[in-house]
């Protein structure tokens, strides 16, 4: 039956045709021998049901393939001239989300692995850090905190990124203080700040916003490491607030290298490391202020970079009174 349906249409114009030419013949044609019209019949059903056998033929032949491919378990609309069957689309939909969600389990059990296994490793970090204490030697001492000091802001952020690009995205959004946000993520980064002698110029008021005060300071704490790691010889940190109409402005600016126009509107991708490369001294994963964008969208806030290379960097996040963002 599926095989009429399809080629109905087809049937029914050749039945006209036949049709027609019969009549004309008959009422028309009336001193012609009839049996020139009955011999036409005859080829015109010989060759059409010859051609309906060879049809009919292919058309099981495929069927058969068809119900096989159906059987299967992999993509098969590649194998197919037309993507009319709505059969074949719903089962190739029906594999691809099988797909989906195998490798979205994958996923979700690979980055719970690696979310216990950071906080594994900090117990021993911590252990270490208590024995570098004890460490005689100021120099080797100083050398062994810093890199330990490393291995713990790496830890944060691979425990970090696991929760970011989770689906289960907890949010703990209420109005935070400014200023306790910041003030927290100096303290993050003091070891390195005093080790490498940075002045900080700090003017932040009282200001309250809406937010997540983990995710946020984790955000300060990038804009922060970036600076320290970009500072070049004028070791100046510099951050502000600024209070407007229904908004609040934070600024994090630093006095080092600075980024190229032509980088500036690619900071934010994935894995982009800029054309400077630092001049060497630091393996940029390009992760982190991808990680900063992605998560500041994700609490409502809009962030915006200014800078002139070999001057300054200045990043601003705006803090809009988003109180009932989260309930929409």
């Amino acid at each position: 039956m599926k095989y009429f349906r399809k080629h109905i249409k087809y049937i029914l114009l050749l039945f006209l045709v036949v049709l027609a030419y019969n009549l004309y013949f008959l009422f028309l044609l009336q001193d012609i021998d009839k049996a020139y019209l009955y011999y036409l019949d005859f080829l015109t059903v010989f060759f059409l049901t010859m051609f309906t056998i060879r049809e009919w033929t292919v058309f099981r032949r495929k069927e058969k393939e068809r119900k096989e491919l159906l059987d299967g378990e992999e993509i098969i609309w590649t194998y197919l001239d037309d993507l009319e069957d709505e059969e074949i689309l719903k089962h190739d939909m029906d594999i691809v989300n099988g797909q989906l969600s195998e490798q979205f389990d994958i996923n979700c059990e690979l980055q719970d692995y690696i979310a216990k296994w950071c906080h594994e490793v900090k117990i021993p970090l911590s252990a270490a850090l208590l024995i570098d204490e004890r460490i005689e030697d100021p120099m080797t001492r100083q050398q062994m905190r810093e890199q330990l000091e490393k291995i713990r802001q790496h830890l944060n952020s691979a425990l970090t990124g696991c929760k970011v690009q989770s689906s289960i995205y907890d949010l703990q959004i209420q109005a935070v203080g400014l200023k306790e946000c910041v003030s927290t993520s100096i303290k993050n980064n003091q070891f390195f700040l005093i080790n490498r002698r940075f002045e900080i110029f700090l003017d932040v008021g009282e200001e309250k916003v809406y937010t997540d005060k983990e995710w946020l300071v984790y955000v300060l704490d990038q804009m922060i490491g970036n600076a320290m790691k970009y500072a070049g010889e004028k070791k100046e940190l510099h951050i502000w607030s600024k209070k407007e109409e229904n908004r609040t402005i934070l600024f994090v600016e630093d006095k080092g290298e600075g980024i190229k126009e032509s980088d500036i509107r690619r900071i934010y991708e994935k894995g982009f490391t800029g054309q400077n490369h630092h001049n060497g001294q630091y393996k940029s994963t390009g992760m982190g202020l991808y990680m900063v964008s992605l998560i500041l969208k994700r609490l409502g806030h809009d962030i915006d970079v200014e800078s002139e290379y070999g001057k300054f960097t200045r990043f601003s996040i705006t803090f809009k009174d988003n109180r009932d963002y989260f309930n929409l």
